[in-house]
């Protein structure tokens, strides 16, 4: 009789009598079993039985029958013998199962239980004698001194026979493994070599899972085996045999005259025990295909090196009460799409001699694909591919040619005929497509364990990074909405509109030398208008509530990360010691110092030849950012010719628009500019940072990053510099205008103020780059894979489009930046700048940003899925340089703002006149009423007959206003003509300025008080985290006392049964 202990639930096994039906099975939760076949073979039948809990009649899965035994083997499967340490001679015991004696008598004469520990030393357990009660079965079973904090029971999964002349190939590679180990665990990894995926398993395909009918025989078990091994291997997913997976997929050309390093070097990954399988390509026989395929051993091997952490509890969870509300409509529905998260589960460092800790359901599936093809990496990343020191690692190969590319394989295509909420998922590639990367769940949650399972822990980060920066936008999103709505509702009551649109007797100054007329104030009005939308009270407001926000958003972050990090097994994650990159040892391989972390030698770069190339470097920084200066300069000077053009067009729309149309052209000029210099960036960029020669990969993506920051935030932000804190500001005064090259008069600003500039600057900027950032992050893939495919069939038709296999597929798909994740962080860190640091004066910002973000997770999801090969399941603790950035572009945002408001905006003067020399002067109040006569007082009188010559007014307003004009009016704090001392600054601009200093000191330390508050109340790690990981240190503790006392007790009971015995034993 035997039991099988199949993922948690122990089956007592059935003596099959006359109506050949289960006589009682019964569950034994948390007994370790001792499976005994004397002289029998083993096959797997399901029967009914009733159920001694409830009465009913319900299947007796997973149950292993005794059948007699042939006379040319004994409980033999494929020559794998599991009677080990089995010395008597069952065929001349006293119960011969040919004899005609029942099975009872049997059972009750003949009980062996075999059991091995974990260290892999096979154990005799003596046999005993239990009695028989008729109508019972017969449990066989010792008590099991197990620590209460430890599980006792798994899962169930389904099994299936296993054909004795076909064993998997994981399965006749060193079986002594499987024997040492219980022998429930050895039927797991039989049954398991080629089941599916049981991550997430109710999300796979149901013809995926078999159930075996009451009449099933094994024959039809083992047919419908073979058809499925040939379905996997139709797929492109395992190999010829279809039952080793494929996990890592290597390119190469036969053309290619790297022969013998090839050679070597996959002789030395064989001789690492991975298994190795060539074809050739479809469509192009010079191109072959290398699939890898790790086996059990080797996994367990190098995830014990490598201390990946894997499950060994399940966490307790606390029910809590669902309401009667309606579900939230951003969840993931988890009633038609069950277990898209992980279970929660306390994880520890794998290691083979606790095996029997860890929660294994199924061998094939414990190790997940992307942690498979991590190994399988890292094995490539150390084998020899030559004599010599360093000559290894798969890298080198690919930079000198040996290989075209290396890649992990996608599980399958991302579309189906069938629904998933009908049929289930394909894979997890049609999972992360359906719930994640289609545009009809834009408004739903990301599938964050899913994603870091599919594509590793850094993709996974990014993707949370960017859903938590989306999520945190929508409180700024509504915020600088309210603004704006504040502006839109008052703008009808704002007292300096009014006076504006009422000011028909004020006439401007010209705002050009040539062409420009002089203009009524009033035709300002619209101007006016818009910019109360974005220049009001709530202005000082949002500046302050953005810059807490970004501390907020900074804050949190931190949290979310922490929580993340110990979910995904990243808390205690180091990052290994790096190689050094092939060009720095090429470069200094003459020179050799000891490593002190790993104690062998490397190549080393002398401390003065390392500060000359950073100050080349440097060097290379300052003439680039000197470079978006001239471009920046060039701006101002065609701002400066073509306002008087489009004063002189011949059409009045323009004519009468001059200034806005000067702007808006000047900002699509800049745009494209931006764009082109962006190009040049990367390529000087990629120059400076290979000049310095960084020691390792790391170090390169860090300086690169940098680098490539700088120049693309002064190339971006640049001319938005000069429009908010310079345009109009060193223009002069009419009579005394201050000349660009003694030649051009300085752009002034709009009577309305500069503000407007402002506004039409980010507003451009950030919807353009932001298309053209959607459209290549997306279109330009799309274009290269149709080109591909178009290409492909025209040289070899359509009719070997079917038999292309999924590592042809991802072959011919783009394959990641080859700087990773650098393009798309930037493109985020760029936004949160826009975001930021100009936010006061385009309080729709966050919003532009909002709904960007929205977009562009879907774009990404969907570019990673269907558009690029699988990347690399790499690991990442955190966003890296990343987070530092943020929190500068935070700081430099509270500066910015604080002088957006006090010298952008008019906010500081209107104040001052309020509470100084407007109605209410004195009172204490700052009301509309008290703004009465600001226009006035904030235009200074200027005497047209002092005009320089140069300024060649083209009229004197004689045919407009009926007369010739006398005076104009402009914008600043000075004394009439008439005055003693003509056109100097009044007490009043005094004051203004002093207020604007006094306002950026006060409100730069208030906010960063407020920001360092923030920072220490709010802590790095919550509360219920801190908690969870003090459990975990616990339980981990606990299972390596547990394994100590095994092993004590073991030692124990070798020496008593050698009859020797020792004093003061310890436990």
């Amino acid at each position: 009789m035997l039991r099988v202990h199949s993922s948690g639930r122990m089956w007592q096994s059935c003596i099959l009598q006359a109506d050949r039906r289960c006589l009682s099975p019964k569950r034994n939760p948390g007994m370790k079993t001792k499976p005994v076949l004397p002289g029998g073979t083993v096959e797997l039948k399901h029967y009914k039985a009733k159920d001694p809990d409830n009465g009913t009649e319900e299947p007796c899965r997973d149950v292993v029958l005794s059948v007699p035994p042939s006379p040319a083997k004994i409980f033999n499967l494929d020559r794998i013998s599991l009677l080990a340490g089995y010395d008597k001679d069952l065929s001349s015991g006293s119960c011969n199962l040919s004899s005609g004696n029942s099975y009872y008598s049997c059972a009750s004469q003949i009980t062996l239980g075999v059991n091995t520990s974990i260290h892999g030393a096979e154990k005799h357990v003596p046999v005993y004698q239990r009695r028989s009660v008729a109508g019972q079965s017969i449990s066989q079973s010792q008590p099991v001194v197990r620590h209460s904090s430890l599980p006792t029971a798994r899962r169930p999964i389904r099994m299936e026979a296993t054909s004795s002349g076909s064993i998997p190939c994981n399965a006749k590679r060193k079986i002594h493994h499987q024997v040492a180990e219980d022998v429930n665990i050895f039927f797991d990894h039989l049954v398991a070599i080629n089941s599916p995926s049981k991550d997430d398993d109710s999300l796979l395909h149901p013809g995926n899972l078999t159930s075996t009918s009451d009449e099933t025989s094994r024959l039809e078990v083992d047919g419908r085996r073979h058809d499925r091994a040939e379905k996997n291997r139709t797929k492109g997913l395992y190999f010829s045999d279809g039952k080793c997976s494929v996990d890592y997929i290597l390119v190469y050309r036969k053309s290619s005259p790297q022969t013998e390093k090839r050679e070597v070097f996959e002789r030395n990954i064989r001789a690492e025990g991975l298994h190795m399988e060539k074809e050739s390509s479809v469509s192009n026989s010079d191109i072959i295909f290398v699939k890898l395929h790790a086996p059990w051993e080797v996994l367990g091997r190098y995830a014990e090196l490598m201390n990946v952490r894997m499950p060994f509890r399940m966490e307790k969870q606390i029910s809590r009460f669902r309401g009667w509300l309606p579900r939230k409509p951003m969840k993931l529905d988890k009633e038609t799409l069950p277990d898209l998260e992980e279970n929660d589960c306390y994880t520890a460092p794998f290691s083979q001699q606790r095996i029997h800790h860890f929660i294994i359901h199924n061998k094939d599936t414990f190790f997940n694909n992307a942690t498979r093809s991590r190994i399988v990496h890292h094995i490539l990343q150390r084998v020899k591919y030559e004599e010599g020191k360093n000559k290894i690692g798969l890298n080198r190969l690919i930079t000198n040619g040996s290989y075209e590319a290396a890649f992990p394989l996608h599980e399958g295509s991302y579309r189906s005929k069938n629904s998933i909420r009908t049929h289930g998922a394909e894979n997890h590639r049609h999972l992360l497509y359906e719930c994640w990367a289609w545009w009809g769940v834009w408004y739903k949650y990301q599938p964050l364990d899913i994603v870091r399972r599919y594509f590793g822990e850094k993709i996974g980060l990014y993707f949370a990074w960017l859903g938590w920066y989306t999520g945190m936008l929508f409180p700024a999103a509504f915020t600088g909405l309210f603004v704006f709505l504040y502006g839109v509702f008052t703008m009808d009551h704002c007292q300096v509109s009014k006076e504006v649109c009422e000011a028909t007797h004020i006439i401007m100054c010209p705002l050009c030398d040539k062409y420009c007329p002089f203009m009524r104030l009033s035709d300002s009005c619209v101007y006016a208008k818009v910019t109360h939308l974005f220049d009001n009270g709530a202005t000082v407001f949002f500046a302050v509530f953005m810059a807490v926000w970004a501390t907020v958003f900074l804050e949190f972050w931190k949290r979310r990360r922490a929580v993340i990090a110990y979910d995904w097994d990243l808390i205690d994650w180091e990052e290994e010691e790096e190689e050094v990159r092939p060009q720095f040892e090429a470069k200094y391989s003459k020179k050799e110092r000891m490593n002190p972390i790993s104690g062998k030698p490397e190549p080393y770069q002398a401390f003065a030849d390392k500060c000359s190339r950073l100050v080349v470097s440097a060097s290379g920084i300052f003439f680039m950012i000197c470079v978006v200066i001239a471009a920046v300069f060039g701006i101002v000077i065609y701002r400066v010719v073509t306002v008087s053009t489009f004063a002189a067009f011949k059409w009045a729309l323009i004519r009468n628009n001059s200034q806005v149309a000067t702007t808006g052209t000047a900002v699509c000029i800049n745009f494209c500019i931006i764009m082109l210099l962006n190009v040049l960036y990367e390529k000087v960029a990629l120059l400076l940072t290979n000049l310095e020669q960084p020691r390792t990969e790391s170090e390169w993506e860090n300086s690169f990053t940098l680098k490539m920051f700088l120049f693309q935030f002064v190339n971006l932000n640049s001319s938005t510099f000069y429009i908010a804190f310079f345009l109009g500001r060193f223009t002069g005064r009419p009579g005394a205008y201050l000349r660009l090259l003694n030649r051009w008069r300085l752009e002034e600003c709009h009577p309305s103020g500069c503000l407007i500039d402002l506004c039409m600057q980010m507003g451009i900027i950030m919807v353009l780059k932001q298309t053209w950032n959607n459209f290549m992050e997306l279109g330009y893939p799309i274009i290269q894979n149709w080109w591909t495919r178009r290409r492909l069939q025209q040289e070899h038709g359509t009719e070997n489009k079917a038999s292309i296999l999924q590592w042809e597929k991802d072959y011919n798909l783009q394959p990641m930046n080859p700087y990773g994740l650098f393009e798309e962080y930037l493109e985020m860190i760029l936004q949160f700048g826009f975001t930021t640091i100009f936010v006061a004066a385009f309080p729709l910002a966050p919003l532009l940003a909002l709904l960007n973000n929205i977009i562009e997770i879907r774009l990404d999801a969907y570019k990673f899925v269907t558009q690029w090969r699988r990347p690399l399941a790499s690991r990442a603790k955190d966003i890296g340089i990343w987070y530092g950035i943020l929190e500068g572009i935070g700081v430099l945002s509270v500066i910015t703002n604080a002088f957006v408001v006090a010298v952008t905006s008019d906010f500081i003067p209107r104040l001052v006149y309020a509470y100084k020399y407007g109605p209410c002067a004195g009172q204490g109040q700052a009301g509309e009423k008290c703004m009465v006569g600001y226009v006035n007082a904030s235009l200074s009188v200027f005497l047209v007959a002092d005009f320089e010559n140069r300024s060649d007014l083209v009229s004197d307003g004689h045919e407009v206003y009926g007369s010739p004009i006398r005076y104009c009016r402009y914008r600043d704090y000075r004394a009439p003509p008439h005055a003693q001392e003509p056109y100097a600054y009044t007490l009043q601009f005094w004051h203004v300025l002093a207020a604007r200093l006094a306002f950026i000191i006060v409100f730069e330390h208030l906010v960063f008080c407020v920001k360092n508050l923030i920072s220490y109340l709010i802590p790095d790690l919550p509360k219920d985290l801190r908690d969870r990981m003090r459990r975990e240190k616990y339980l981990i503790q606990e299972m390596m006392y547990e394994a100590e006392l095994e092993r004590v007790q073991k030692e124990r009971k070798e020496r008593k049964k050698n009859g020797k015995s020792y004093h003061n034993e310890w436990p």
